[in-house]
Order: C-alpha cells, then sequence, then structure tokens
C-alpha cells in the first residue's frame, strides 16, 4: 500500500517514523533499520528517498523547525495590540509543543547535544529572536517608548530562552495543558514588557 502512496507522502511518513525513533534513542543509538520498521518500509528505501542518517537527521530537524515558526507566525500576523501579539505567540509556540513532543525533543535536546547540527539549531533560534525582537521593537514604537536597538534583540534571547525551557518542561508533562503553559508565560514576561511599553525601567 505505501508503494502506491505519493512520494512526498512517502517522505513524511518516513520523516515521522525517524523523528520518533530519534526522540525516543537519541541520534547515535537510534538506526536506520528500526527506523525503516517503524515506518513499515525497507531501508534501502529510506536511503533511496532521505539519504545517510546524517542527512535523514537534518531533514528532521528542518522540517521540525520550519512547522514551529510557521504556527508562531500564523498565530501572531491576526494580534491587533502588542499584549495580543505575544498571548497569540506564545499560545501557538506551546500548542506545537504540546502536539508534537517527539518533534520539540529532536529539535532541542538532540540538536543540542550534537555539535554536528549545532547550525541547524542555531539557525531556527535565531529567526524566532528576529521575529520576537521585531514585534518588541514595534510595539515600543507605537508606544512611543526609547530604546536603543540592541535592547530589542537581548530581551528577545531572554523571552526565547524561557520560552524554550518550559517547553521542555511541557514535553516532559503530557498531563500538562499547553494554554496553561503559554498563560504561565504570558505572566511571567508581560509584567515586565508592560511597564517597558509604558516608559517604566529599573535602575541601580
Amino acid at each position: 500500500m505505501l508503494k502506491r502512496l505519493p512520494r512526498v507522502v512517502r517522505e513524511q511518513q518516513m520523516l515521522d517514523a525517524a523523528v520518533k525513533v530519534f526522540a525516543d534513542r537519541g541520534f547515535h543509538a537510534a538506526s536506520m533499520d528500526e527506523i525503516a520498521e517503524v515506518a513499515g518500509i525497507s531501508k534501502p528505501m529510506v536511503y533511496a528517498y532521505l539519504g545517510t542518517k546524517d542527512e535523514l537527521f537534518i531533514a528532521c530537524l528542518q522540517r521540525e523547525a520550519t512547522r514551529l515558526l510557521e504556527t508562531v507566525a500564523a498565530g501572531v500576523l491576526p494580534a491587533a495590540t502588542p499584549d495580543e501579539q505575544l498571548w497569540n505567540g506564545l499560545r501557538s509556540f506551546f500548542t506545537f509543543v504540546g502536539a508534537h513532543r517527539d518533534g520539540w525533543r529532536v529539535l532541542y535536546r538532540q540538536a543540542r547535544s550534537e555539535p554536528h547540527f549545532a547550525g541547524e539549531l542555531a539557525g531556527m533560534r535565531a529567526r524566532i529572536v528576529e521575529v520576537v525582537a521585531g514585534l518588541l521593537e514595534s510595539a515600543c514604537a507605537a508606544a512611543a517608548v526609547p530604546a536603543r536597538p540592541g535592547d530589542f534583540v537581548a530581551m528577545a534571547y531572554a523571552y526565547v530562552g524561557a520560552a524554550e525551557s518550559l517547553a521542555d518542561w511541557l514535553a516532559d508533562h503530557e498531563e500538562e495543558d499547553p494554554e496553561q503553559t503559554a498563560t504561565r508565560m504570558m505572566n511571567f514576561v508581560w509584567i515586565g514588557a508592560e511597564s517597558l511599553l509604558q516608559g517604566r525601567v529599573w535602575r541601580a
């Protein structure tokens, strides 16, 4: 039956299987034999479609990163106010992690532990940081709050790092509600962001 499916569908099924095995086993312990077995296809077909194990792992990273970025971007665009933008982005982010826990483990844990793939993860984080920094800059501009350009990038890295840590916790707690997790994160970051938009800053 698998042979009669379109190529793109077959590739997605292989990637689904690979993400599961990489998340469960880790990159080094995962075998192409097990990935082929989980996908229900022959190992030569995996090689023919997606290449070596390194190439397959990179394909998994790229697919999961693209899905994550597209989900967050889609959540942010319709918002009208800064807090709505942040809330919709966080809710989309944590909803994705809750629905794709294996994908998150591959992105955040496996890629970070393998220096060979660190560039892929760094590229994903840089794109997310760019989006968040842009939101912060737009919000400050709308509120006529003065800030240096470097402030937005620094704050974006802080927000993204905190969200990643909380998402990693969510990935291990399937009983947790992603929206409630997003609410916790929103309460954590928005108090400071709201003060900043009102021109209040801490000084030593």
